[in-house]
């Protein structure tokens, strides 16, 4: 199936009550996981944040395609945000990875097998792009000038926090994702 094609039909998916349901009740268990299910382990002198929030994303993306993950992606972390706005100033950056976490899970799993070499290829992809580039590009936005620090010091600590985090995430996409492929919703009406 062509990514054009990926997009259109999970565009379309918003369309049934049901999947719009499910999207929601994802998307609230992305905000839940965010807050709830994540620690900070310390590792080789850095602060490695582990957390539950990438599995929602995940598996919407697997369930009902791109355009749903990316939304839940990005409103996850808008809802963070306005939910706890303790945790610091609000940064659009951090919504965009949100949402290209979802679009790049939603291509890869999108009415497709959840297998382990896709899930390796997916997890490595979103991770070289969104969690270690693109987030160290942030970090290095907002901290990178006032600390002296430079984009290599923010890179290198994202590449060892990754390679932390990358054998219990890939075998909880698997895991979750073998059981989401599993859930019928029903046919509904498309009332939207």
């Amino acid at each position: 199936m062509s990514i054009a094609k990926k997009l259109c039909n999970s565009f379309s998916e918003l369309k049934n009550v049901y999947s719009l349901a499910a999207v929601a009740m994802l998307l609230a268990l992305r905000v839940v996981l965010g807050f709830f299910a994540n620690g900070t382990l310390a590792f080789f002198g850095n602060n490695i944040k582990l957390s539950g929030a990438f599995l929602p994303i995940a598996v919407t993306g697997i369930m009902f395609g791109p355009v749903p993950a990316a939304l839940v992606g990005a409103l996850g972390d808008i809802v963070s945000f306005f939910l706890n706005p303790a945790g610091g100033a609000y940064f659009p950056g951090f919504t965009i990875s949100g949402l290209l976490t979802g679009l790049i899970y939603g291509l890869f799993f999108y009415k497709n097998e959840v297998s382990v070499p896709k899930t390796i290829i997916a997890w490595l992809t979103n991770m070289l792009v969104v969690e270690t580039f693109l987030a160290a590009y942030w970090l290095y936005f907002l901290y990178g000038g006032s600390s002296g620090s430079s984009y290599g010091v923010y890179l290198t600590a994202r590449f060892i926090s990754e390679a932390v985090k990358c054998i219990p995430e890939i075998l909880l996409i698997i895991a979750v994702g073998k059981l989401s492929v599993r859930i019928k919703l029903p046919a509904g009406k498309k009332s939207l």
